[in-house]
């Protein structure tokens, strides 16, 4: 949900044909129609161009070997595992996500942090949503189902593994892996800002209430219980607008996901759609997805401020 990694799992065993792995698995589907999609094209692109890509190929793959045992474990011994029995509100929320999504009922824990985030991280075979308990402090019940169907979204969207390969590059141990590290980061970093609008357009069709996913993200930047009454999303807005100018934007090229404003934007811009508007029950009409990702592609890039250019994947791939 945020740029806040998971300690990474270690140990490596096995062997693993990565490429048939990822050739066998579909990407971006919505329910067991194949006709119905609502995953960001370029996100789908760039996943299927992995396999391609030896680097990333690489790196991911020796997350896929991993332990998933080890990652198991060690939640189980410093975390709180939900389920019927155990924050029986949190499970229903997760209940419901993945009846949404058409997944399996995702393996989620709560963690003790100050830190409002979420993030889910292991093996396709077994993932594991973490809550930390800060967030289910400052958040509501429809901000807490787009949260956590932003995150189921990932399971079902086939991000888990190399979402993983990412928090353990970036927390350092990728230095044992220097030859491959700086390729692997740099398709790793635009394709993970490519996912979370995905993942954003899954957890608004968890919650189907736009305002309240908007909120989540203004409290995510916020972080403060006594100001959140006085939150005005317009001038959150505005106030990004001062820095597309500058050339300090481009910092967002190094960030894994991508800022607070443009996800907004770019969730509107789904909530739009009549693939949403059907799922919301909001009645007939809405955008077709190819003008949803067209509008999105606008909204992510990080050019020149009112050059809106577009270098993204071919968007018109929906797979």
């Amino acid at each position: 949900m945020t740029t806040t990694a998971a300690p990474p799992p270690s140990g490596v065993s096995g062997e693993f044909d990565f490429a048939s792995f990822v050739d066998h698995k579909r990407t971006g589907s919505w329910g067991r129609d194949e006709s119905v999609r609502y995953a960001y094209a370029a996100d789908v692109a760039m996943l299927r161009s992995f396999q391609r890509m030896r680097p990333v190929e690489l790196a991911a793959a020796s997350v896929v070997r991993t332990s998933k045992e080890w990652m198991r474990s060690q939640l189980l011994g410093s975390a709180v595992k939900v389920g019927p029995k155990q924050f029986p509100s949190i499970h229903k929320i997760a209940e419901h996500c993945a009846k949404v999504l058409t997944v399996p009922i995702p393996n989620v824990y709560i963690v003790n942090s100050p830190v409002p985030n979420a993030y889910t991280y292991g093996t396709e075979e077994e993932s594991f949503i973490v809550i930390h308990s800060a967030l289910v402090d400052h958040f509501d019940e429809a901000e807490l189902k787009f949260v956590i169907g932003h995150e189921t979204g990932h399971i079902q969207n086939k991000h888990v593994v190399y979402n993983t390969a990412l928090m353990i590059l970036t927390q350092g141990v990728g230095v044992f892996f220097a030859w491959i590290v700086q390729p692997a980061l740099i398709a790793l970093r635009q394709w993970t800002r490519r996912a979370e609008i995905t993942c954003d357009r899954a957890g608004l069709l968890c919650n189907n209430d736009l305002e309240a996913a908007t909120r989540s993200f203004l409290k995510l930047a916020t972080g403060s219980h006594k100001l959140y009454k006085e939150m005005n999303v317009d001038a959150f807005l505005e106030q990004f607008e001062e820095g597309q100018a500058s050339f300090g934007r481009l910092g967002e090229a190094f960030a894994s996901h991508p800022y607070l404003p443009k996800r907004i934007h770019a969730l509107r811009a789904f909530a739009d759609s009549e693939l949403y508007r059907s799922a919301a029950s909001l009645g007939a009409g809405g955008l077709d997805m190819e003008e949803v990702d067209r509008r999105t592609s606008e909204i992510i890039q990080i050019t020149k401020a009112g050059t809106p250019k577009t270098n993204e994947p071919n968007t018109n791939e929906r797979a």
